[in-house]
């Protein structure tokens, strides 16, 4: 089959296309910019790419001619706390007008559980969302599921945060809301196996795994398959904007997704049937189980995806290809330079490619922490993101409070943008010349008098720490993690 994938970038897409590819399917995977789309080889040569952006009016003329389904796994929930449901819906308007010119057979769409009289402002939106797929003119199949439980979920990602940093939580009374978490693992399981079904045609489904937890319940699980302590008291002082504060500054989250979930954790979230599980024969995991294989795939370097390399999860909302290229005028530069050995640069290389993380930024990691606390003060996006990857990276990924521009091993050249708060642009870039030289480049476009201050005010700590970080990236032997 030929299929029309949206979302090809997100957490949960990422995952599904080498399953599709892998059944013989011919997938479209629709992105915002392809310059971001960090595919492996392989997977990248057996997709067609369309670039499109479904808020913006439809285009038509390099659209595909043909196509049999859709996925529809787009969701604004993390880009605004007042207005994505506006957002939602034109997005949904203008994918039914493409799908609608292209003639597909059937769309499915993975929404959330909304079996509640009175839904929060997230799930009201998806069920409108299901509303406006449901009048295109293709057979529409809806998923509905709770808590998806996976490495780099979003949701997987904060109970870590939380249970791993606070060994004892003063907790909002939204831990006692129950839910039903479902594995990512049978996320897919469920996308796949009613692609071209036609007992599923025009009707939505709950999925759900096999346990109805507390959020309490559910990070005192966590705890227990990690063999750590924790100790969770509510209280029912907390509202939900404190709860939002509480979410950003001890979890990886940003404040727009933390407010939003935060609104939604007050509702129930449970499956009301299981007829698509009998349908299609699907045992699925229970919620320990699906802890134990995402920690499985974390220990071995096996990440697909993460929520945390959406443009969502930061500040950076522009096409990449407009940023690529570093202005000339107007900045502000600390330009470091290094001779190497031929012999060392695939190890300078690696060292470069391993930035950020758990392994630091190579001098002065304290200097930076405390720049990511300072920046998680003011509302930015702080160090807690990290990067997916220990060793590999893709245009587009995050890196602590970077996002990565531009990652070309063979060029020898990494490109940052940065996404802390800033008055100004920040670029920081990495390349080995045809000279063997290796060139560490700090670029500020300052913006007013306050964004030039802020950059003199950093010049003697810019000495040490962009001095000291080149010196420690060229060393030839191996720099542990």
């Amino acid at each position: 089959m030929k299929i029309i994938l949206t979302g090809a970038n997100g957490y949960v897409g990422r995952r599904l296309l080498p399953e599709l590819i892998a059944q013989g399917h011919e997938v479209i995977c629709c992105v915002r910019d392809k310059n971001r789309f960090g595919l492996e080889e392989n997977l990248l040569e057996a997709v067609t790419l369309w670039e499109v952006d479904f808020l913006q009016e439809p285009n038509f003329d390099n659209c595909p001619k043909e196509a049999d389904a859709a996925y529809y796994l787009i969701h604004s929930m993390s880009s605004s706390t007042e207005t994505f449901d506006a957002m939602e819906a034109q997005s949904a308007q203008n994918f039914n007008a493409y799908m609608n010119h292209i003639g597909i057979e059937q769309s499915i769409y993975l929404s959330g559980i909304v079996n509640n009289k009175t839904l929060s402002k997230h799930l009201q939106s998806r069920k409108d969302v299901e509303d406006i797929l449901y009048k295109g003119n293709f057979n529409m199949t809806v998923l509905r599921a709770g808590i998806i439980v996976g490495s780099g979920s979003s949701s997987f990602e904060i109970i870590r945060d939380l249970c791993e940093k606070l060994p004892v939580m003063i907790a909002p009374k939204w831990v006692l809301t129950k839910t039903q978490p479902i594995a990512i693992r049978d996320v897919i399981q469920f996308l796949i196996g009613v692609l071209g079904r036609k007992e599923c045609y025009n009707d939505s489904f709950d999925i759900g795994g096999p346990n109805v937890l507390t959020y309490k319940q559910m990070m005192q699980l966590y705890a227990k398959v990690r063999g750590i302590k924790s100790w969770i008291i509510t209280v029912p002082v907390m509202t939900p904007k404190l709860s939002s504060y509480w979410l950003y500054f001890v979890t990886s989250t940003s404040y727009k997704l933390a407010l939003n979930l935060v609104d939604s954790m007050k509702m129930e979230v449970v499956a009301k049937d299981k007829r698509l599980q009998e349908l299609l024969g699907i045992k699925t995991l229970s919620y320990t189980d699906a802890i134990k294989l995402a920690f499985k795939k974390i220990e071995q370097n096996l990440v697909i995806s993460s929520w945390k390399d959406s443009m969502v999860s930061g500040r950076f909302k522009q096409n990449l290809s407009q940023f690529i290229e570093i202005p000339k005028y107007g900045c502000l530069k600390d330009h470091q330079k290094l001779e190497l050995k031929l012999a060392d640069t695939e190890q300078v290389l690696e060292n470069i490619w391993a930035i950020g993380g758990l392994r630091g930024w190579y001098y002065g990691n304290w200097m930076w922490r405390a720049r990511g606390f300072m920046d998680k003060l003011f509302g930015g996006v702080g160090l807690r993101r990290g990067r997916t990857h220990p060793t590999h990276l893709d245009n587009g990924d995050a890196l602590d409070f970077w996002r990565v521009l531009l990652a070309n091993r063979s060029e020898k050249r990494l490109l940052l943008f940065a996404e802390m708060r800033l008055p100004g642009e920040a670029w920081l870039e990495f390349r080995i010349d045809d000279k063997n030289v290796l060139h560490q480049i700090a670029t500020f476009r300052p913006k007013g008098i306050f964004g030039r201050l802020y950059w003199y005010s950093l010049v003697p700590f810019h000495y040490f720490i962009f001095a000291g970080m080149i010196k420690n990236i060229a060393k030839t032997k191996k720099i542990p993690n």
